[in-house]
Protein backbone atom coordinates (compact mmCIF):
# COMPACT_ATOMS: atom_id res chain seq x y z
CA UNK A 1 0.00 0.00 0.00
CA UNK A 2 1.40 3.38 -1.03
CA UNK A 3 1.53 5.96 1.77
CA UNK A 4 2.26 9.69 1.55
CA UNK A 5 3.73 11.56 4.52
CA UNK A 6 4.01 15.33 4.73
CA UNK A 7 4.83 17.93 7.36
CA UNK A 8 2.27 20.69 7.67
CA UNK A 9 1.97 24.07 9.38
CA UNK A 10 -1.60 24.77 10.37
CA UNK A 11 -2.72 28.29 11.20
CA UNK A 12 -4.84 28.38 14.35
CA UNK A 13 -5.85 31.87 15.34
CA UNK A 14 -2.66 33.85 15.89
CA UNK A 15 -0.34 30.86 15.96
CA UNK A 16 0.87 28.14 13.59
CA UNK A 17 1.14 24.55 14.75
CA UNK A 18 3.31 21.75 13.39
CA UNK A 19 1.64 18.55 12.17
CA UNK A 20 2.56 15.27 10.50
CA UNK A 21 0.05 14.01 7.95
CA UNK A 22 0.15 10.38 6.83
CA UNK A 23 -2.18 9.45 3.99
CA UNK A 24 -2.44 5.82 2.82
CA UNK A 25 -3.63 5.23 -0.72
CA UNK A 26 -7.41 4.68 -0.83
CA UNK A 27 -7.79 5.79 2.80
CA UNK A 28 -11.10 4.93 4.46
CA UNK A 29 -11.00 7.71 7.03
CA UNK A 30 -8.92 10.34 8.81
CA UNK A 31 -7.93 10.24 12.50
CA UNK A 32 -6.80 13.42 14.25
CA UNK A 33 -4.75 12.91 17.41
CA UNK A 34 -5.28 15.14 20.45
CA UNK A 35 -2.21 14.71 22.63
CA UNK A 36 -2.24 14.74 26.40
CA UNK A 37 -0.31 16.11 29.32
CA UNK A 38 3.14 17.32 28.33
CA UNK A 39 3.02 15.44 25.03
CA UNK A 40 3.46 16.34 21.36
CA UNK A 41 3.19 14.85 17.89
CA UNK A 42 6.45 13.01 18.65
CA UNK A 43 4.82 10.91 21.40
CA UNK A 44 6.09 7.34 20.83
CA UNK A 45 2.83 5.92 22.20
CA UNK A 46 0.62 7.87 19.82
CA UNK A 47 2.97 7.18 16.92
CA UNK A 48 2.70 3.47 17.62
CA UNK A 49 -1.09 3.70 17.55
CA UNK A 50 -0.97 5.84 14.39
CA UNK A 51 1.16 3.22 12.64
CA UNK A 52 -1.47 0.57 13.33
CA UNK A 53 -4.21 2.88 12.05
CA UNK A 54 -2.21 3.53 8.87
CA UNK A 55 -1.84 -0.22 8.40
CA UNK A 56 -5.64 -0.47 8.49
CA UNK A 57 -6.01 2.16 5.76
CA UNK A 58 -6.68 5.15 8.00
CA UNK A 59 -4.98 8.49 7.42
CA UNK A 60 -3.59 10.22 10.51
CA UNK A 61 -2.80 13.78 11.54
CA UNK A 62 -0.49 14.06 14.54
CA UNK A 63 -0.33 17.72 15.43
CA UNK A 64 1.23 19.72 18.23
CA UNK A 65 -1.51 21.46 20.17
CA UNK A 66 0.99 23.93 21.68
CA UNK A 67 3.63 26.12 20.06
CA UNK A 68 7.27 25.72 21.04
CA UNK A 69 7.06 28.70 23.40
CA UNK A 70 3.87 27.36 24.94
CA UNK A 71 5.49 23.96 25.48
CA UNK A 72 8.33 25.61 27.39
CA UNK A 73 5.82 27.47 29.56
CA UNK A 74 3.77 24.34 30.10
CA UNK A 75 6.83 22.29 31.06
CA UNK A 76 7.50 24.85 33.80
CA UNK A 77 3.94 25.43 35.05
CA UNK A 78 1.77 22.56 33.74
CA UNK A 79 -1.06 25.03 33.21
CA UNK A 80 -1.72 24.76 29.47
CA UNK A 81 -2.13 20.99 29.38
CA UNK A 82 -5.24 21.41 31.52
CA UNK A 83 -6.63 24.34 29.51
CA UNK A 84 -9.24 22.19 27.79
CA UNK A 85 -10.90 25.21 26.17
CA UNK A 86 -7.64 26.14 24.44
CA UNK A 87 -6.82 22.57 23.43
CA UNK A 88 -10.35 21.85 22.16
CA UNK A 89 -10.41 25.06 20.12
CA UNK A 90 -7.22 23.97 18.40
CA UNK A 91 -8.54 20.48 17.71
CA UNK A 92 -11.67 22.06 16.20
CA UNK A 93 -9.53 24.36 14.04
CA UNK A 94 -7.62 21.33 12.76
CA UNK A 95 -10.87 19.52 11.98
CA UNK A 96 -11.92 22.55 9.96
CA UNK A 97 -8.51 22.58 8.23
CA UNK A 98 -8.90 18.92 7.21
CA UNK A 99 -12.31 19.68 5.72
CA UNK A 100 -10.86 22.14 3.19
CA UNK A 101 -7.69 20.28 2.15
CA UNK A 102 -8.17 18.54 -1.23
CA UNK A 103 -6.49 15.33 -0.07
CA UNK A 104 -8.58 14.96 3.11
CA UNK A 105 -11.85 16.82 2.50
CA UNK A 106 -13.82 13.70 1.57
CA UNK A 107 -12.60 11.52 4.44
CA UNK A 108 -14.82 10.93 7.50
CA UNK A 109 -13.05 12.10 10.64
CA UNK A 110 -12.34 10.29 13.89
CA UNK A 111 -10.55 11.60 16.97
CA UNK A 112 -7.99 9.86 19.16
CA UNK A 113 -7.40 11.61 22.47
CA UNK A 114 -4.87 10.71 25.17
CA UNK A 115 -4.87 11.85 28.80
CA UNK A 116 -6.08 15.47 28.94
CA UNK A 117 -6.34 15.33 25.15
CA UNK A 118 -9.22 12.89 25.65
CA UNK A 119 -11.22 15.68 27.24
CA UNK A 120 -10.34 18.05 24.40
CA UNK A 121 -11.35 15.44 21.81
CA UNK A 122 -14.78 15.01 23.40
CA UNK A 123 -15.38 18.76 23.45
CA UNK A 124 -14.37 18.97 19.78
CA UNK A 125 -16.65 16.05 18.89
CA UNK A 126 -19.54 17.81 20.60
CA UNK A 127 -18.80 21.00 18.64
CA UNK A 128 -18.55 19.22 15.27
CA UNK A 129 -21.20 16.47 15.48
CA UNK A 130 -21.81 16.38 11.72
CA UNK A 131 -18.21 15.58 10.78
CA UNK A 132 -16.74 13.61 13.72
CA UNK A 133 -17.88 10.00 13.32
CA UNK A 134 -15.92 8.20 16.05
CA UNK A 135 -13.84 8.95 19.14
CA UNK A 136 -11.25 6.88 21.00
CA UNK A 137 -9.84 7.99 24.34
CA UNK A 138 -6.66 6.37 25.74
CA UNK A 139 -6.28 6.89 29.47
CA UNK A 140 -8.35 10.01 28.90
CA UNK A 141 -9.90 12.58 31.19
CA UNK A 142 -13.52 12.83 30.04
CA UNK A 143 -14.35 14.68 33.24
CA UNK A 144 -12.42 17.67 31.88
CA UNK A 145 -14.91 17.94 29.01
CA UNK A 146 -17.62 18.95 31.50
CA UNK A 147 -21.19 19.02 30.18
CA UNK A 148 -19.93 18.63 26.59
CA UNK A 149 -19.88 14.84 27.11
CA UNK A 150 -23.69 14.93 26.99
CA UNK A 151 -23.57 16.49 23.51
CA UNK A 152 -21.19 14.00 21.88
CA UNK A 153 -22.91 12.16 19.02
CA UNK A 154 -19.98 10.06 17.79
CA UNK A 155 -19.64 6.47 19.05
CA UNK A 156 -16.96 6.60 21.73
CA UNK A 157 -14.47 4.00 22.96
CA UNK A 158 -12.80 4.61 26.32
CA UNK A 159 -9.62 2.56 26.90
CA UNK A 160 -8.14 2.58 30.40
CA UNK A 161 -5.46 0.60 32.20
CA UNK A 162 -6.68 -1.68 34.97
CA UNK A 163 -4.19 -0.18 37.45
CA UNK A 164 -4.98 3.44 36.50
CA UNK A 165 -7.59 3.48 39.25
CA UNK A 166 -8.53 7.16 39.48
CA UNK A 167 -8.80 7.57 35.71
CA UNK A 168 -10.75 4.32 35.51
CA UNK A 169 -13.35 5.70 37.91
CA UNK A 170 -13.63 8.89 35.85
CA UNK A 171 -14.15 6.89 32.67
CA UNK A 172 -16.75 4.63 34.27
CA UNK A 173 -18.67 7.77 35.26
CA UNK A 174 -18.42 9.11 31.69
CA UNK A 175 -19.63 5.84 30.19
CA UNK A 176 -22.64 5.90 32.49
CA UNK A 177 -23.37 9.54 31.60
CA UNK A 178 -22.90 9.75 27.84
CA UNK A 179 -25.98 9.48 25.64
CA UNK A 180 -24.32 7.93 22.61
CA UNK A 181 -22.96 4.40 22.23
CA UNK A 182 -20.00 4.32 24.61
CA UNK A 183 -17.82 1.34 25.47
CA UNK A 184 -15.25 1.11 28.26
CA UNK A 185 -12.46 -1.40 27.72
CA UNK A 186 -9.98 -2.13 30.48
CA UNK A 187 -6.48 -3.32 29.62
CA UNK A 188 -5.46 -5.92 32.23
CA UNK A 189 -2.45 -5.01 34.36
CA UNK A 190 -1.84 -1.70 32.56
CA UNK A 191 -1.03 1.62 34.21
CA UNK A 192 -1.69 5.12 32.87
CA UNK A 193 1.01 5.12 30.17
CA UNK A 194 0.42 1.51 29.04
CA UNK A 195 4.14 0.77 29.37
CA UNK A 196 3.63 -2.87 30.34
CA UNK A 197 4.51 -5.54 27.71
CA UNK A 198 1.73 -5.84 25.15
CA UNK A 199 -0.46 -3.13 26.71
CA UNK A 200 0.05 -0.55 23.97
CA UNK A 201 -0.42 -3.21 21.30
CA UNK A 202 -3.83 -3.91 22.83
CA UNK A 203 -4.69 -0.20 22.74
CA UNK A 204 -3.63 0.10 19.09
CA UNK A 205 -5.58 -3.00 18.07
CA UNK A 206 -8.79 -1.95 19.84
CA UNK A 207 -8.54 1.65 18.63
CA UNK A 208 -7.88 0.49 15.08
CA UNK A 209 -10.83 -1.86 15.08
CA UNK A 210 -13.19 0.81 16.47
CA UNK A 211 -12.10 3.63 14.18
CA UNK A 212 -11.85 1.54 11.02
CA UNK A 213 -15.31 0.10 11.60
CA UNK A 214 -17.08 3.40 12.21
CA UNK A 215 -15.18 5.49 9.66
CA UNK A 216 -15.50 2.94 6.87
CA UNK A 217 -19.23 2.81 7.58
CA UNK A 218 -19.41 6.61 7.37
CA UNK A 219 -17.40 6.53 4.12
CA UNK A 220 -19.92 4.13 2.59
CA UNK A 221 -22.92 6.38 3.26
Amino acid sequence: MTTWMTQERIGVGRVSLEADLTLPEHAIGMVLFAHGSGSSRHSPRNRAVAAELNRRGLATLLADLLTGEEEVLDARTGELRFDIGLLADRVIAMIDWLLVQPQTATLPIGLFGASTGGGAALVAAAERPEVVHAVVSRGGRPDLAGPAVLEVRAPTLLIVGERDETVLELNEAARNTMRIRTELRIVPGATHLFEEPGALDTVADQAGEWLASHLSAAMAR
